[in-house]
């Protein structure tokens, strides 16, 4: 039964993935970012140091994601400090890890909270990408 829940939620998230707008997807990725560190912290006050890692890992490949989708060009000094931030994200989860330190966790799951509540903020009318 839980293979066939993970396997649901799973077409459940490339479906959505497949009709979501560019504003949705970094909804969708923040979002994905803030439960993976929830997800690690508990793994790691759980002593899951695998689970921890796997879960850091892939949250690393989500913000990656995001710093690879701005466009300075186009974003200007918002993509980059977006930027920095997600470096700074990066190398703290890195440390995170290295250092057994849930702190540096909560640091990154901070500032990616600042961002999405911005994000979510946005009006409707403000969230297509321009031509």
């Amino acid at each position: 039964m839980r293979g066939s829940l993970k396997a649901y939620k799973s077409v459940a998230v490339d479906s959505q993935k497949n009709v979501a707008s560019p504003y949705k997807m970094v909804q969708m990725l923040l979002a994905g970012v803030l439960e993976r560190l929830a997800k690690a912290r508990v793994a790691a006050e759980q002593g899951q140091v695998a689970r921890r890692g796997e879960l850091v890992s892939s949250t690393i490949a989500i913000l990656n994601e995001l710093q690879g989708s701005l466009d300075p060009e186009a974003g200007g000094e918002i993509a980059t400090n977006l930027h920095g931030i997600y470096d700074y994200a990066i190398r703290e989860l890195l440390l995170a890890t290295a250092e057994n330190d849930m702190g540096r966790i909560d640091n990154v799951s901070n500032a990616i909270r600042e961002i999405k509540e911005a994000w979510d903020a946005i009006p409707a009318d403000q969230q297509a990408v321009p031509e």
